[in-house]
């Protein structure tokens, strides 16, 4: 008879070696399943497979612990059973009604064709929901903690309980009694040994980032790469001309495009690179890129961190230090202490003379200032601008069918709202037309993601005028940086000729005339050295 025992396996108890030894040494044979009914049988417990669920996913909330962490910590939790112990990594599928076979299945293929796992030669270990995808399949369960399945009470803490009792405590973990008491000593030894404790308290304490490792759950990520892979060149190309060889970081990598272009140059192909990216869809495309050899420098290296937490190299130890489409993130998720934070960060991980290249968004001068707003009516439909979605598709047709007109009626309603923000704007009639009354930075914020259809319910989240170019000096400078003179900020032409003229203009009212306004800028390169 074999064992199945799924779950993440983040952290094992003695509760649960005890109960499974007990099992081993005892057998099956009179033992109560999850509905208080005896199990018959005979049979030894000829081995375990402990199902590793979630095997792909590391640095999160929801999965702090990479699975060859958790596969070292299973393989000494099992050392004293002696049965065979066998460990299959099942990755992350997302949710889906028939989790229980996909993970037989993976079992099946993970070993070799090894077992093949039924409820006549196996029984399974949970105490959890999971368990009844697996009773649907037949097979008989074994409660482990759980005393009542309806009112789920259990004899004593789960593993996930533990989890976050060490994320959440403010003494030392390592010390903690209720700690040390009910977790197994593979698990401590490990979590100890890795500074798994200290890792997963940052991860805990992280407002910015969710529990699967994103910034945002309504971004559309293949959009979002297809528009990062467009215009990487272009990104690469403003920006190439400041890297300095050595150790080379970019963080926010997204899919790594940036890097594989710098790859390409023969100066740098005695430097290091080093991507850092939080999303976890993102990250796993990074690897991806990279087992496929897309990177002409063998030593390029990626990483799954949030840079607002903490460091995400060693101080003093890089040379360059690039972001771009960054930093006003973490802004507009986090907030204004988290992106002072970042700064400080990045200046400390930079040598002397290290450079930070930042290409961003950036807010005009002169913000406060009201101005009028001439909007096109004619592009489209101006009424029934606020109907809501569930489907994201079906979202964007209406929103493409809105005027420009129409589309800022509803982004005065969507723009920050999940974060209290009221835009504050007025229609006012001059010479018999219509124009919006609203301060330059609201208009700079319309106007630089009106186009954004197809993530709109991700974009309305994001400030992209926060600072202006002279306050973005500023800070960096009260953080020790100096500016490069060769850092600016500009208004993109491509945006002017694709998205502005003949849908938006900007007026100012000067002793009773309006008097047309140049655009504003809409970006920002900033160039920071040590």
């Amino acid at each position: 008879m074999h064992i199945l025992f799924p779950g993440r396996h983040h952290l094992l108890t003695d509760y649960q070696f005890k109960y499974i030894y007990r099992l081993i040494q005892a057998g099956l044979d009179g033992v109560l399943d999850i509905n208080g009914e005896t199990i018959k049988t005979n049979s030894k417990i000829e081995d375990i497979i402990f199902a590793v669920t979630s095997c792909n996913h590391s640095n999160t909330r929801r999965n702090p612990i990479p699975f060859y962490i958790r596969a070292m910590a299973l393989s000494d939790f099992s050392r004293e059973f002696d049965i065979p112990i066998f460990i299959a990594g099942i990755d992350d599928v997302g949710k889906i009604d028939n989790f229980a076979e996909y993970t037989l299945k993976k079992i099946e293929h993970e070993l070799d064709g090894r077992f093949d796992l039924t409820p006549e030669n196996t029984v399974v270990i949970c105490s959890t929901p999971v368990l009844e995808g697996y009773e649907k399949l037949g097979f008989r369960i074994l409660p482990a903690e759980l005393i009542d399945r309806k009112t789920r009470a259990y004899k004593t803490e789960l593993p996930w309980e533990l989890v976050e009792k060490i994320a959440y405590s403010e003494e030392d973990w390592k010390k903690n009694g209720e700690v040390l008491e009910k977790t197994h000593p593979s698990s401590y030894w490990i979590w100890k040994n890795y500074n798994i404790g200290e890792r997963v308290k940052i991860l805990f304490c992280d407002s910015m980032i969710g529990d699967d490792g994103d910034l945002t759950e309504t971004r559309d990520y293949n959009t979002y790469v297809r528009q990062m892979d467009d215009i990487a060149l272009l990104k690469y190309n403003e920006t190439s001309p400041y890297i300095k060889p050595g150790r080379i970081g970019d963080i926010g990598c997204a899919v790594g495009s940036w890097i594989k272009l710098a790859c390409n140059e023969n100066k740098f192909h005695e430097s290091d690179f080093y991507g850092i990216e939080v999303a976890r869809v993102l990250y796993d495309l990074c690897i991806q890129r990279k087992n496929n050899r897309e990177f002409l420098n063998p030593n390029v290296f990626f990483s799954q961190k949030n840079a607002v937490t903490g460091l995400v190299f060693q101080p003093n130890s890089m040379n360059t230090i690039h972001t771009s489409s960054l930093t006003h993130e973490i802004e507009s998720y986090g907030g204004r202490d988290d992106l002072l934070k970042f700064i400080k960060f990045r200046y400390m991980e930079l040598s002397l003379h290290g450079v930070w290249i930042n290409r961003d968004v950036v807010g005009p001068e002169n913000k406060e200032k009201y101005v009028f707003m001439k909007l096109n009516k004619e592009d489209g439909r101006n009424t029934d601008y606020d109907k809501k979605f569930d489907d994201k598709s079906k979202f964007k047709s209406y929103l493409d069918e809105l005027s420009t007109f129409g589309r800022f009626l509803r982004f005065a309603i969507d723009f920050r709202s999940k974060y209290g923000y009221k835009l504050q704007y007025s229609v006012k009639t001059l010479n018999g037309v219509e124009y919006v009354y609203l301060n330059l930075k609201d208009a700079c914020e319309f106007m630089s993601r009106k186009d954004y259809t197809d993530n709109w319910s991700s974009e309305m989240n994001e400030t992209f005028c926060f600072w202006s170019f002279s306050e973005w000096k500023d800070n960096m400078e009260k953080a020790g940086f100096i500016i490069d003179p060769r850092s600016n900020a500009y208004c993109n032409r491509w945006i002017v000729e694709n998205r502005f003229i003949g849908k938006v203009e900007l007026y100012t009212l000067d002793e009773g005339k309006l008097n047309k306004m140049e655009y504003p800028v809409t970006n920002m390169l900033l160039i920071a050295e040590k």
